[in-house]
């Protein structure tokens, strides 16, 4: 594969958008900050649809922007299934749980364990979250810097996976550091224009190479040589190992998009930032309606990369050779067209594009208030000594939020050997790892939420059985422990699915005998 080299004009692209991002960050921190509720919650002040495109893009990922084509290039349009999920999960999350965190006054969705238990039980689902947290934000972060590599230096050496996680990680801190989640939302704005725009350029750059017309196309999608219909969007197969299926659409992705709106604080914190909890809810709802087209202009940028490498018959050349590989690393079929055929100009606006869907801002200001919030503020309110003002929650969480960086930086150079020692995909590498801390919190939440029995004691096996009956899956435990081979093959809605019924049981053995604060009552004061 000849990759094509970094020029001046793509560096000028790849400046503007550091100026871009930085006239947002400065008009989003002019306002003064006088409470921690101002820098973790946008004073509750942020626009509905501002919020909706922010938790659009934390949704979005570098394996989205990299693995949504890969997907309909291998096999069809089923993955838009997983959007009936969200609807359905974007439902239960604004009927149970956002009016619940509001009435609360809440300023993290772990607080609500504490109401409906004690203290200890509201730690150990916020330390659940920190670490499954830590884990795939610092494996999305390894993504990136992998593409940014291949990008800017041709390679993936060491040396330049860090500078690349490096790159990235500024790009995350330095305007969240002063503004805040207010910053960070405006700068998702920022973040969502660019790597849609250039997801769109692509697609018109594709439609020009291809000389074949959009019904030839349309058809030549619709019979595949092989039988198959790339156009499909329903799978109503009953395999556990069909990830896009109907079953899959009704159950575990339901599970997984109720957990990343309702119990993910990195989303839900955003919904938190809006007036009340009908504003939260809707933009909740818009959030989930406006992806779907943009999971279909990545959709139809995989087709248009099926026709270009693997239909001559309507290139009227000859079939192009696909590299599996880049200097040894297992790269998507959108990433070996962004090193191959993308031009200069076009090449900086992608590369953009990348590292704007694999912003880390979203992920390090959320674990930063739950930190402050669920760990720091009750620390030192119980210390006895003069209350700290506000400025100090605020000072603190700036604090955190540099330490919590590098241990994604941390994460993220780890990931390069764990990668490369597991021998995954890098996609299914990172899907991997993002899993492992929902189904223990689904397990704890339905608990909580929806029956009267549970304890602190029950709540902390739940999530410790949750990560590990998702670790069971993993196909390194199944060949090591030499578990039946059927375990590794299952989809992760399904382990999913079992995972949390899993947590379910184990919690639903905690009997909880002292009675719950009242409704809204602050229980650490």
């Amino acid at each position: 594969m000849n990759a094509l080299s970094f020029t001046a004009f793509d560096w000028a692209i790849l400046g503007g958008y550091v100026l871009i991002l930085a006239v947002a960050g400065y008009l989003s921190t002019r306002r003064d900050m006088t409470k921690a509720d101002d820098y973790f919650l946008a004073s509750h002040h942020a626009p509905t649809w501002l919020v909706a495109v922010s938790v659009l893009s934390t949704v979005q990922s570098a394996a989205t922007f990299l693995g949504v084509p890969d997907n309909s290039f291998r096999g069809n349009y089923t993955y838009i299934m997983s959007t009936v999920g969200a609807l359905i999960g974007a439902w239960v999350v604004a009927t149970v749980l956002i009016p619940r965190f509001y009435a609360m006054g809440a300023s993290t969705v772990y607080e609500l364990l504490e109401q409906r238990f004690n203290v200890t039980a509201r730690r150990a689902a916020a330390a659940m979250y920190l670490v499954g947290r830590v884990l795939a934000s610092g494996a999305r972060l390894y993504l990136a810097a992998i593409a940014v590599s291949m990008i800017v230096f041709l390679d993936v050496q060491p040396s330049h996976i860090i500078i690349a996680s490096f790159i990235l990680l500024i790009f995350g801190l330095v305007f969240t550091f002063m503004g805040g989640l207010n910053s960070v939302i405006w700068s998702d704005l920022v973040q969502v224009v660019l790597y849609v725009g250039a997801a769109i350029m692509v697609l018109v750059f594709l439609l020009m190479k291809i000389p074949a017309s959009v019904p030839e196309i349309i058809e030549g999608l619709r019979h595949a040589p092989d039988g198959v219909n790339k156009l499909q969007m329903v799978d109503s197969s009953l395999s556990l190992t069909a990830p896009f299926s109907v079953l899959a659409a009704f159950t575990g992705l339901v599970l997984i998009n109720l957990a990343n709106s309702g119990l993910d604080q990195d989303t839900t914190q955003r919904l938190l930032a809006c007036r009340d909890s009908k504003d939260g809810a809707r933009a909740l709802y818009a959030s989930v309606w406006v992806s779907i087209p943009v999971i279909f202009l990545f959709l139809m940028i995989g087709s248009l990369l099926y026709i270009f490498y693997e239909r001559p018959d309507l290139m009227g050349t000859s079939a192009s050779q696909i590299s599996k590989n880049f200097q040894g690393e297992k790269i998507t079929v959108f990433m070996h067209f962004i090193l191959s055929e993308i031009p200069p100009g076009l090449r900086g606006l992608v590369t953009v594009g990348v590292i704007a869907a694999a912003a880390i801002n979203s992920g390090v200001i959320s674990m930063s208030a739950v930190f402050v919030n669920d760990f720091y503020r009750p620390w030192k309110e119980r210390q006895g000594q003069e209350k700290p003002s506000e400025q100090h929650y605020i000072f603190a969480g700036r604090v955190t939020m540099i330490i919590i960086g590098l241990a994604l930086f941390a994460m993220s150079i780890l990931c390069y050997y764990w990668q490369r020692y597991s021998n995954s995909p890098l996609l299914e590498f990172v899907l991997g790892v993002m899993a492992f801390a929902y189904s223990g919190l689904l397990g704890v939440y339905f608990t909580a939420v929806f029956t009267k029995r549970g304890s602190a004691a029950s709540v902390i096996a739940a999530l410790v059985i949750g990560f590990v009956t998702i670790l069971l899956f993993q196909p390194y435990v199944v060949d090591s422990l030499g578990l039946p081979v059927m375990l590794k093959n299952i989809a992760f809605p399904f382990q999913l699915c079992f995972g949390t019924l899993v947590a379910t049981l184990v919690c639903l053995t905690g009997n909880q005998n002292k009675a719950a604060p009242a409704a809204g009552e602050r229980a650490y004061g």
